[in-house]
C-alpha cells in the first residue's frame, strides 16, 4: 500500500444546503465566502442588539481599568481602546454595519447590472489557504464579463470595471483594509489596495466620515466582545482569545505584535495568525 508523508490542509467539516446536483459526483452547495483583504462592521448578528452588545463593552471598559487583565493588555492598546469603548460604540459601529451592508447592495447592483438590464454572474478567484477555519471560501469578487463574442468583453486589466468588490469596499471607506497571511495580493495588486486604503483612511470616507474616527474596526469590536463576556473565565485565556493574531507595520515590516496594531494606522496593519508566524516570516522575509 503507498503512503504519502506530506502535510494535508484539513478543514473542520462545516454544514451546508444541498441545492442540486448535476450528475453523481457534481453536487451544488451553497457557499459562503469570506471576501479578503476587507472588514466590514459586525451586524447585531454577532453580538445581538446595541441594547445587548453595549454592556458587554461597558464590561471590557470596566475589566481594562480595574486591573482584570492586569499587564496581559499593555497601558497603549489599554489607552486606544478606552478611547473607542464610548456609551454609544455598539450602536455606532452596528449602524455602520448596516450602511456597509447597504453600500455592497449598491455596488452590487451597479456593477452588475449591463446597460441592457441584465444581470452579470460574479468571477470568484480563491485565494491563500482556500478554505478558512469556520468553513468559508477566502476569495475575491468581481464582475463576470461573457466575452466579446457574447457581446459582453471583458475590459483591459486596470479599467475600473474590473475593480474586485473587495478592492470597492477599502476604497469607500466601509471596510478595513484587512490583509491576513497568506491571502496576500500580487505586488501590483497590492500597492493599489494600500493606496485606496491609505486614501480612505486619511480622507475619512465612508464609515469614519458617518461615524467618526474612534469608531471600533471589526476586528477591534469582536475583540471587546470576548474581554466582556459575563462569564470571562480565566483572564488570560480570554486575552488569548481575543488575540490570535500578530499585527506587522507594512511601513518597515516590523513586527507590532498581537497587542501593538494601534501603532499603525489602519491602511498600513498585515495580520498573521500566531500559530503560523514562523512561516510567514519565511514567506515574507521579516526582519527577525
Amino acid at each position: 500500500m503507498a503512503t504519502f508523508d506530506f502535510p494535508r490542509a484539513d478543514h473542520p467539516a462545516a454544514a451546508r444546503v444541498l441545492i442540486e446536483h448535476s450528475d453523481g459526483d457534481t453536487p451544488v452547495v451553497e457557499q459562503p465566502i469570506r471576501m479578503v483583504s476587507v472588514d466590514t462592521p459586525e451586524k447585531a448578528q454577532y453580538a445581538g442588539k446595541a441594547s445587548t452588545a453595549q454592556p458587554k463593552l461597558d464590561r471590557c471598559r470596566e475589566r481594562l481599568t480595574d486591573g482584570t487583565f492586569g499587564t496581559l493588555i499593555p497601558d497603549g492598546l489599554r489607552d486606544h481602546l478606552l478611547a473607542r469603548l464610548t456609551p454609544d460604540a455598539a450602536a455606532r459601529h452596528i449602524a455602520a454595519a448596516e450602511r456597509a451592508t447597504a453600500h455592497f447592495q449598491t455596488l452590487r447592483e451597479r456593477r452588475l447590472t449591463r446597460p441592457n438590464g441584465s444581470v452579470r454572474r460574479v468571477a470568484v478567484v480563491p485565494t491563500g489557504e482556500i478554505v478558512d477555519r469556520y468553513g468559508r471560501l477566502l476569495a475575491y469578487l468581481a464582475p463576470w464579463f461573457a466575452g466579446a463574442d457574447r457581446g459582453d468583453p471583458r475590459p483591459p486589466r486596470d479599467h475600473p470595471d474590473r475593480r474586485t468588490f473587495n478592492l470597492d469596499m477599502v476604497a469607500d471607506g466601509w471596510g478595513a483594509m484587512f490583509l491576513v497571511h497568506p491571502s496576500i495580493p500580487r505586488d501590483p495588486d497590492l500597492r493599489v489596495l494600500l493606496d485606496a486604503a491609505d486614501a480612505a483612511w486619511t480622507g475619512r470616507r465612508g464609515m469614519w466620515e458617518a461615524f467618526g474616527e474612534d469608531l471600533l474596526l471589526a476586528y477591534e469590536y469582536r475583540a471587546c466582545v470576548k474581554l466582556g463576556a459575563r462569564d470571562l473565565g480565566d483572564p488570560e485565556a480570554a486575552v488569548e482569545n481575543a488575540y490570535q493574531r500578530v499585527c506587522v507595520d507594512l511601513d518597515g515590516l516590523r513586527t507590532l505584535g498581537p497587542f501593538g496594531y494601534h501603532l499603525a494606522p489602519p491602511s498600513r496593519r498585515l495580520w498573521i495568525w500566531k500559530d503560523r508566524f514562523d512561516q510567514a516570516r519565511d514567506d515574507l522575509r521579516l526582519p527577525r
